[in-house]
């Protein structure tokens, strides 16, 4: 007698078997409910940044008289309480303006919906940072990735949706950029906190900003320290010479410090002389505009004494 073959049946979850079918419905289904902001908790590693400024404050305004017009998305987290997707600004909003509840879509996302959901509603706004592109490229990116066959939230499989193109360069056609940029915008999270900052200030621009991201950090805080102490920042072509000493294992501090004290082309002709040279003769906190109108003026009583002795 021939031996049987084993016959294997898919067993059903375990929520599936103490749950009904309208309960399992139900957990899939989004609804609108006014949540306490209390048991609002924000996105991990939000890379937006929510400030109470006069465009914030316009909308306190706007939410004390009307309420929140566009309900925020949220998600419920496992363990109690939601996640905020989509409404920071909104949620931050509605606390100044006093209120205690706001409304909010329910809906039940994975933690690469919910990236990319995250990323895409907040690129929508009409002025965003550098740093904020950076840090929600590099997590979209990653989130896309991740998803495999899924490259958005549809379920049109990634290698379809791809055809032949790389998950960077798709990220570039949703958001209007080109791969180059993407990439660019990416290697600005490399950048320690206050040059980056400097980036967002408009202080530093985008290409040398990216050639200062493959400096080691600790060497991006000596430059920090050589910007403050000589009041400048780098060009474009300062940067690359720094990156490829960085490279060459040769950056130090009286490199970066030889660097930023060159001549820059088109730059009218300068005396300098090293801040360490002349800050036993200032008080702490004395910036170089001030020490700058100091010495001048000390010069200036320096050639009347002179001219007074040759007469």
């Amino acid at each position: 007698m021939a031996k049987g073959r084993e016959i294997k049946l898919p067993l059903p979850a375990a929520d599936d078997l103490f749950s009904t079918q309208e309960e399992r419905d139900e957990a899939k289904r989004e609804y609108v409910a006014d949540i306490p902001l209390i048991e609002i908790s924000d996105f991990p590693n939000h890379p937006y940044k929510v400030k109470q400024d006069e465009s914030m404050l316009e909308l306190a305004a706007s939410i004390r008289e009307k309420g929140v017009v566009n309900p925020a998305l949220v998600r419920p987290k496992p363990e109690g309480g939601y996640e905020m997707v989509a409404g920071h600004r909104r949620k931050f909003a509605s606390e100044l303006a006093g209120k205690a509840v706001m409304p909010c879509i329910v809906r039940n996302l994975t933690d690469d919906e919910a990236t990319i959901i995250m990323v895409d509603s907040n690129l929508q706004r009409e002025k965003v940072l550098p740093s904020e592109k950076a840090f929600a490229y590099k997590m979209k990116l990653d989130a896309m990735k991740r998803q495999g066959k899924r490259s958005d939230l549809t379920s049109v499989p990634l290698a379809q949706k791809l055809q032949g193109k790389t998950s960077r360069q798709l990220l570039g056609e949703q958001v209007g950029e080109s791969q180059d940029q993407i990439r660019r915008y990416i290697r600005l999270t490399e950048l320690i906190t206050p040059i980056l900052d400097m980036v967002d200030e408009g202080k530093i621009a985008m290409r040398p900003a990216v050639e200062l991201s493959y400096l080691p950090k600790e060497q991006q805080q000596v430059l920090l320290d050589t910007m403050e102490q000589e009041d400048c920042t780098p060009s474009h072509a300062q940067a690359i010479k720094m990156r490829k000493f960085a490279e060459a294992g040769k950056l130090n501090e009286d490199v970066i410090l030889s660097i930023m004290t060159e001549e820059k082309p088109n730059q009218v002709e300068q005396f300098k002389i090293p801040k360490k040279r002349i800050d036993k003769y200032f008080s702490p906190g004395t910036t170089p505009k001030q020490m700058e109108d100091t010495i001048i003026k000390a010069l200036e009583l320096y050639r009347r004494r002179e001219r007074g002795r040759e007469r």
